[in-house]
């Protein structure tokens, strides 16, 4: 497993007014280090190391040089700001090389079904992840769907993903994943309604406008 070593330093002046302002001025982000049957720890880590994780991927295992003492970890979340999209926080969770452990892996799809061209069908991706257990060491970065294969008929499941060696699934084995849809088409209008806006007048509902415009009916001439 691919695995990034940063280093990171105790942070100091947690509730000091001004104090995050200064962090982020030094290209710098506020994080905190928790699990591993360990009290938690505010540190900070530079913004370029954050990138540095990000680069390598999901689940990317983390050894962080906190002063001077290792920790192994992975990043189970980073907040971004709004506006500029910036890293402003970031929480590293302690793992162990020994323990297996629950994570969500992102599943992507890969080829193209034959049913796309011959039907018009449209590849619908329901499950974007997968929640799976396995030591830190054998923890993917994502997993691959080859749905060439795939029919309109026969979708996939989350039981039917071939997950590498040491991974067990997680996530219900019957939650759907992707499946083929055959678009509609638009309706056509209704062959009554048709035949009723193409009908003429008939001659009970012929008559004369009166000076409103509205349509009255012929009188009858008087009887003789």
């Amino acid at each position: 497993m691919e695995k990034v070593t940063i280093s990171a330093a105790s942070r100091e002046g947690i509730g000091v007014k001004g104090a995050l302002s200064k962090i982020r001025a030094e290209k710098k982000i506020p994080a905190v280090v928790y699990g591993g049957h360990k009290e938690p720890v505010s540190v900070t880590v530079s913004v370029k190391d954050l990138e540095k994780i990000v680069k390598a991927g999901k689940n990317t295992l983390v050894e962080m040089d906190l002063n001077g003492a290792k920790e192994l970890a992975l990043v189970k979340e980073i907040q971004y700001h709004a506006v500029t999209d910036n890293p402003i926080h970031a929480d590293f969770q302690r793992v162990s090389m020994k323990d297996k452990m629950n994570v969500v892996v992102p599943l992507k799809l890969e080829g193209t079904p034959a049913d796309v061209a011959n039907y018009g069908a449209i590849i619908e991706h329901i499950l974007r992840e997968i929640e799976v257990r396995a030591l830190v060491s054998a923890i993917p970065h994502e997993i691959v769907l080859d749905i060439t294969p795939m029919t309109i008929n026969k979708g996939l499941l989350a039981g039917d993903i071939k997950l590498p060696e040491g991974v067990e699934l997680v996530t219900d084995a019957e939650a759907p994943v992707v499946h083929l849809a055959i678009p509609k088409e638009e309706a056509a209008p209704a062959p009554a309604a048709a035949d009723a806006a193409a009908q003429p007048e008939s001659s009970s509902t012929k008559g004369k406008k009166d000076e409103e415009g509205n349509l009255t009916k012929d009188k009858e001439a008087p009887k003789k």
